[in-house]
């Protein structure tokens, strides 16, 4: 199967169904011209009309590249192993229709965590990663989390004190941090990172319901963003009489909701749940290790081993470690749980990118960065831009 693509002396045109920003789906072609040091959507045709009684069967879905905020590692990369791991693991999601993505750290000593953040301010400063996703930042995910809640973290946690956040955010490389609201000096961490323009997360952590709550209210109120750091993981569940981070994190109103949906650690019920409580805040991560993209087998993670057996990754005691997803498998298990195409789309990238912050992405819109996926109609990846720079074919 094939797309069509015109490639003129400053435009390229791709040709298929698109996934529009108002939910619909059209057949179009969308031009990508050249403007500055980038490429932006020129321009969208919506020919739909046009095309009724056209043999549309093997017309390819292009969409707006995918934004991953929860990312580890891939192909064998990963956040912690400096540039050559950052390189890697971004062209591994690359092909997987990851646009845009934050490397994510893990819990280690603090010296380790601060070299990891230089490491993807060094990739930015050069100019990103050759053929693979544009990286526009790190999630800082640990060591300010609770001891408690460790889920696959290494036992390094540390409070985040004003010293150390103010060495973390020196670095200028942090968009999105994790924090258990429980842990001592948490709520001056998270009203210091909103100050600088940091999403904040609420994850890995025993916290009640209220506690959270009043966490949220207090950094909403200062301008900040705020998430949950993989829904309903590491966290604890949803009861009538105990709520929990979960719930309390839903019902926020303003709090968007990283999950993962691999059908392993959340169920395609509690998914649901999520959507419907908040349809425009609920975002899809892949949270993937090193060993996504490279099969059953032995691998690590933040010193651990991790076995990965069936498309499950866990360490030797059993626990959940990461995963080994990629965006468009998510994208297809989000369509399984029975979210319309459109809305999965948004999930995959517009929503993530306002949860960043990121208005200049997310959508096929006329002025916006020219980041798109082309899916075949078995959904799986054909080819993906990057900033109008074709750097997967399939």
């Amino acid at each position: 199967m094939a797309f069509s693509c015109h490639t003129g002396a400053m435009t390229q045109t791709l040709r298929g169904q698109l996934v529009l920003p108002d939910g619909t789906v059209r057949q179009g072609s969308v031009r990508l011209t050249q403007q500055i040091e980038d490429l932006v959507f020129d321009s969208l045709e919506d020919e739909g009309s046009e095309q009724e009684g056209r043999d549309q069967a093997d017309s390819p879905f292009i969409l707006a590249g995918f934004v991953d905020t929860h990312v580890h590692g891939g192909g064998g990369g990963d956040a912690m192993d400096g540039v050559a791991g950052l390189h890697t693991l971004a062209k591994l999601h690359a092909q997987h229709g990851t646009t845009t993505l934050l490397p994510t750290t893990m819990t280690n000593p603090w010296e380790r965590v601060l070299s990891a953040l230089a490491a993807i301010r060094e990739v930015m400063d050069a100019g990103g990663v050759v053929g693979g996703a544009d990286i526009v930042g790190a999630h800082l995910e640990g060591p300010f989390i609770s001891p408690k809640r460790l889920g696959a973290q290494p036992p390094c946690t540390l409070d985040p004190s004003p010293e150390r956040v103010a060495e973390a955010l020196a670095l200028g490389v942090i968009r999105a941090v994790t924090l258990a609201p429980e842990v001592a000096g948490a709520r001056e961490a998270a009203l210091a990172f909103a100050r600088a323009g940091v999403r904040v997360g609420v994850g890995h952590t025993v916290a009640d319901a209220e506690t959270v709550s009043d966490f949220l209210y207090e950094v909403q109120a200062a301008g900040g963003r705020t998430a949950a750091t993989h829904l309903f993981n590491a966290m604890g569940g949803v009861e009538g009489r105990n709520p929990g981070p979960a719930a309390a994190l839903m019902s926020d109103g303003q709090s968007f909701l990283e999950v993962i949906v691999d059908f392993i650690h959340v169920h395609p019920t509690s998914f649901r749940l999520a959507c419907a409580a908040a349809p425009e805040r609920t975002l899809l991560i892949t949270d993937a290790m090193r060993a996504a993209g490279q099969g059953d087998g032995i691998s690590e993670l933040g010193g651990q081993k991790v076995i990965v057996q069936g498309g499950e990754a866990r360490l030797e005691s059993g626990s959940l470690a990461g995963s080994v997803l990629t965006m468009d498998v998510a994208f297809r298990n989000a369509l399984r749980a029975g979210i319309p195409l459109p809305e999965a789309s948004r999930m995959c990238s517009l929503i993530p990118a306002l949860s960043l912050g990121l208005t200049d992405r997310g959508e096929l819109r006329r002025g916006l960065r020219a980041d798109l996926v082309v899916l075949d109609r078995d959904l799986h990846v054909q080819a993906v831009y990057v900033g109008g720079t074709e750097v997967f074919h399939a």
